[in-house]
């Protein structure tokens, strides 16, 4: 009997370490910053052609961001970050500005395509690098949830200079974020938001992106992976929610999710648009896979978002 008990403490023990062991690999390669991973890999196939016109108006618009000059803006986050952010201010003055949240593992340049349609229509630009990204501070990836309260200070920052009216716009973590701020207390300067590609929880979508990229079950890693991060990010996955989040919404939004998204599963749309609180619509573009519908249907994007952004703000 005392040899069963010790032959079994040894398998609990290697099992223990083997999980710490795994937690710790799954955090350095879904949290921690700065670690060149490739999270996931999306089939480019599924992504329909761009017509020639398309093409030509995506073109444009990264050549005329890339050679515009920005003024880099510096706010200090509530756990004491330096996070940065560029901004294009637009000759029009018209006091109305859009804030551009990026992806997981992107910085604030790659939704620099996005800008000349909203300098177009007389809105300044600002494009923070969220915490754990680029030239801000923070060796974590927040997915949302901590930036969200940096989502805020950002605002705060935009109507002290004399912003009026206040759009967010975010991609894929970056959706997920901009919902996340949704369930916030917001200004009243803050007139709508258009999410692209957003994941319902941090936990859901890690749970698909184990099963997706490794084959393996969210139990238990993702659980002792969470509990790793809470220690060393402040947070548990679970916490990390859009959906309930944009339940309590109350601003006009606009959700768009490609039908073809292998990365953020498209049901997850479809889950926030049921769920969201408030004034909202719904566009899933066909043969679209994560955050291309900017890219596949330029044209129809631009018209689609600037009347929704339009309308908003008129109101």
């Amino acid at each position: 009997m005392k040899k069963i008990k010790i032959i079994l403490g040894a398998i609990f023990a290697i099992l223990f370490v083997g999980l710490l062991f795994g937690g710790n690999y799954f955090y350095g390669e879904a949290v921690k910053r700065g670690v060149d991973v490739e999270l996931h890999r999306e089939a480019t196939s599924v992504n329909a052609d761009a017509s020639p016109e398309d093409h030509a108006i995506l073109e444009e618009a990264k050549n005329w961001f890339n050679n515009r000059d920005k003024e880099i803006l510096t706010i200090t986050s509530y756990d004491g970050l330096k996070l940065k952010a560029q901004f294009i201010k637009n000759e029009a003055e018209n006091k109305k500005v859009v804030l551009l949240a990026h992806g997981y593992r992107n910085v604030g340049n790659d939704m620099g395509k996005y800008a000349k349609m909203y300098y177009d229509e007389g809105f300044d630009i600002l494009i923070p690098d969220h915490r754990g990204h680029g030239e801000s501070e923070g060796d974590y990836i927040g997915y949302g949830w901590h930036d969200r309260f940096d989502f805020l200070r950002w605002i705060d920052e935009m109507i002290k200079r004399g912003t009026e009216s206040v759009i967010l716009h975010g991609n894929s973590m970056g959706a997920a974020l901009v919902l996340m701020t949704s369930g916030e207390e917001l200004p009243d300067e803050v007139k709508g938001i258009i999410a692209d590609s957003s994941y319902t929880t941090v936990k859901e979508e890690l749970k698909h992106q184990l099963k997706h990229l490794y084959g393996l079950p969210s139990f238990p890693i993702l659980d002792v992976t969470s509990m790793i991060t809470k220690i060393r990010a402040g947070y548990f996955f679970g916490e990390g929610s859009a959906i309930d989040q944009v339940k309590k919404n109350t601003r006009p939004l606009l959700l768009i999710h490609g039908d073809a998204d292998d990365l953020v599963p498209t049901w997850m749309g479809e889950a926030l648009y049921e769920a969201a609180g408030g004034e909202k619509e719904l566009w899933m573009p066909e043969n679209v896979g994560h955050t291309k519908a900017f890219d596949v249907y330029t044209k129809e994007f631009i018209e689609r978002v600037m009347d929704f952004v339009n309308r908003v703000i008129e109101n």
